[in-house]
């Protein structure tokens, strides 16, 4: 049986029997007591006695960047066998951290996406280094308080000078005794400063006991990677409140299932194992070894009610810039001109607002965490500006998403439709997007039978009904699944070629469906019982509800709405509705006032979470073309998740049943008494008159550029103060 012996600085002694790669081996563990003159008469005492000698926190070289350096008591100690190979992890280290890394990400998508590493510390971690960079990672290095005792952890200046800083501290280090370079966990550091640098980061990433020796006690959420790790590492871990730990090297044991190995160990081993023992000990040699390896870096859930979560991300925008005002970060934006902060505020990058908590499927069980992101453009100023500038901005919204862990991000409100609705941002983005448009779809059908049937209808397939902007992404699929439920459609759109086509495959799809098209509702919209708004249309009148038929809904899919709450009141027997929110499963909370009750969500956000929470992390509706079949699908998965519609809400407030019975009442007596119905037509059509033009709360009138302009001048000024707010 083969033997390889392994000498630590200050460990218990003991002897093991592994079997790996298919053969058995005993390992021993040397205790040196931090006694380098015991180190070397154990090497000379085993030399030509085992297979192989692991040096365990004894490295021969120091490697920090490009910079490499001998230490001189290592070196000393690799030559003093003549027969036996003596070893210290460093010719596989690098590549097995990076092929660990590999395969951690691949087991657990995103588990490294975008994160803040705090390298503790980075001497002889330049293949993880390497690793995390690669995915995205910012890394900073806890080298300067760990081996130079100076006060926390420098920024990002080190990081962009690390390459010229590290012959200067491999030559401090080179000489430095072993117990300084690898401290023993169990002595904690009394170093209080040193707790913003863990702070910072999200991942932990080095050797364990120097982790433990010198992080804080509080290390909630944090994740741990590290070379190997063992049992009571992990409790002491826990206890500080990591969530994951991750070890890198292989474990050496069939039966095991934490590496607790170290490179040094994993290194000798395979030096003992190989095939050939003349094979020379260099990197070609240990590769041909290690692509034969079948294994997995051990990922250790430690805080069980954090694990397994799905996680999505959603971004918001304020819909005016009353919502900016409304924000306690913002509220001194109201002594400010409104043009100029709507205006300053659009360049803001995304900020994020909430972690959203408790979904839960209960058909599957399956728990989702959700991050809520706002940027700070309304509507009028994204579409004052060209798609690239809110696409960097949606972009950086993205990475943000990523690093919180978020493997898919929907697309709110006005991003969902600004250029190309989502696709640029689905092809630069590394995580998956959707605009949440096809559950918007299926839940605005959904809302708009139910609200059909409460104003009394029996037979829904003998109605008629009206789509204005039906050949916009949500209008389109909203009239070809429309046309099939209820067979009369009156498609409305300013694109007459656009128009011709949908009807075209409508009467494709539904042989026997009568269409209708016309590039204004007026003419029609008084035969109609529903009508579905979903334009992206700014300062003009959408609707002209004095004309609607007595009883008639009207279902507002657009966001901001279409319909003002002034044109609404006017017909008190006209019902108007939102289109379907939804209610999420589980114990939800927004975190975030999101300006529904309490677990009610938009559709598009909860198409988000309904996609993370069946695991489907892939793009899923982009573009201006919804397919019908994916709207089908999510209906599905909605049912599947029990999700559900929520009470019907008329400008924020749910309708009531006695309201519901009153305006029955209302159109009933209006449709019994045709002379008084058009004398009422009149009468509020002169009151509608006099309502200020608009849609999605902007006014027709063009004025606001003269006055930007003539604010120009306080304009960078304002920006540095909202600047420093937004990142502070």
């Amino acid at each position: 049986m083969k033997q390889i012996v392994v000498l630590h600085l200050n460990q218990p002694e003991e002897t093991e029997t592994i079997h790996f790669m298919g053969q058995s081996l005993t390992i021993r563990h040397l205790n040196c007591a931090n006694d380098l003159d015991r180190a070397r008469e154990l090497i000379a005492q085993y030399d030509g006695q085992v297979d192989a000698i692991a040096l365990h926190g004894m490295p021969a070289q120091l490697e920090l960047g490009p910079a490499r350096r001998a230490h001189e008591q290592g070196a000393a100690l690799t030559a003093v066998a003549q027969q036996t190979p003596v070893l210290d992890g460093r010719i596989i280290r690098a590549g097995l951290e990076r092929w660990a890394v590999t395969l951690a990400d691949r087991d657990q998508p995103g588990i490294f996406s975008r994160k803040q590493v705090l390298m503790t510390p980075g001497l002889n971690h330049n293949g993880l280094a390497r690793a995390l960079e690669r995915h995205g990672c910012t890394l900073r290095y806890a080298d300067p308080f760990i081996f130079f005792n100076l006060p926390k952890v420098p920024g990002i200046g080190f990081r962009q000078t690390r390459d010229q800083a590290a012959p200067l501290t491999l030559d401090r280090l080179k000489d430095v005794p072993y117990h300084e370079l690898y401290p023993q966990a169990e002595h904690q550091s009394p170093t209080p400063n040193n707790q913003a640098p863990f702070d910072w980061a999200d991942i932990i990433a080095g050797d364990m006991a120097t982790i433990r020796h010198f992080a804080p006690e509080t290390l909630k959420r944090k994740v741990i990677v590290v070379e190997n790790a063992r049992e009571e590492d992990l409790a002491d871990l826990r206890a500080r409140g990591v969530d994951l730990v991750v070890t890198l090297m292989p474990t050496l044991d069939e039966t095991a299932d934490l590496g607790r190995w170290s490179a040094a160990t994993v290194e000798a081993v395979l030096t003992a194992l190989r095939p050939n023992p003349d094979a020379p000990l260099d990197e070609d040699t240990f590769l041909d070894l290690m692509a034969d390896l079948e294994w997995m870096p051990t990922i250790r859930v430690l805080q069980p009610e954090n694990g397994d979560i799905n996680r999505f991300a959603f971004v918001i925008h304020p819909l005016s810039v009353k919502f900016i005002h409304q924000h306690r970060a913002f509220r001194w934006t109201r002594f400010l001109p409104d043009s100029l902060v709507e205006t300053v505020a659009a360049y803001m990058y995304p900020m994020p607002i909430s972690r959203i908590t408790g979904g839960q499927s209960p058909t599957t069980g399956q728990r989702i965490e959700g991050h809520l992101f706002s940027l700070a453009a309304t509507p009028r100023q994204m579409m004052r500006r060209g798609e690239r500038f809110t696409y960097d901005r949606l972009q950086k919204a993205a990475q943000m998403a990523e690093r919180k862990g978020a493997r898919i991000m929907g697309l709110g409100a006005f991003t969902s439709v600004v250029g190309d609705a989502g696709i640029t941002v689905a092809h630069e983005a590394d995580i998956a997007i959707t605009s949440g448009n096809s559950l918007t779809v299926a839940a605005t059908l959904e809302a708009a039978k139910q609200a059909v049937i409460n104003m009394g209808a029996t037979d829904l397939t003998k109605g008629k009904v009206m789509i204005i902007g039906a050949t916009g992404s949500i209008g389109a699929v909203c009239s070809r699944l429309l046309a099939q439920a209820i067979y009369d459609v009156v498609l409305v759109s300013i694109e007459p070629e656009r128009l011709i086509d949908l009807k075209r495959t409508i009467q494709e799809e539904t042989p026997g469906a009568t269409v209708a098209i016309a590039t204004r509702p007026d003419d029609l919209i008084g035969e109609c019982d529903l009508i579905v708004t979903a334009t992206s249309a700014f300062g003009q009148r959408i609707v002209d509800i004095t004309k609607c038929k007595p009883g008639a809904v009207i279902c507002d899919v657009a966001r901001p709405p279409d319909i003002s709450p002034e044109e609404a009141a006017l017909r008190p027997d006209v019902l108007v509705i939102e289109s379907g929110e939804v209610l999420i499963p589980g114990d939800i909370d927004f975190g975030y006032d999101i300006g529904l009750p309490p677990k009610t969500a938009y559709a598009c956000l909860a198409e988000t979470a309904l996609l993370a929470m069946d695991g489907r992390f892939e793009d899923y509706t982009l573009g201006r073309n919804i397919s019908v079949d994916r709207v089908k699908e999510i209906y599905r998965l909605f049912k599947k998740h029990q999700f559900q519609i929520a009470d019907l809400r008329s400008f924020d407030e749910v309708v009531t049943e006695e309201q519901y019975a009153e305006k029955r009442r209302l159109a009933a007596e209006l449709k019994a008494d045709p002379a008084r119905f058009a004398q009422f037509q009149a009468e509020t059509g002169a009151k509608l008159a006099q309502i200020p033009v608009q849609a999605k709360g902007v006014k027709s009138s063009g004025s606001g550029a003269g006055r930007l302009a003539a604010l120009a001048a306080g304009v960078a000024g304002v920006g540095l103060l909202l600047w420093r707010k937004w990142r502070g």
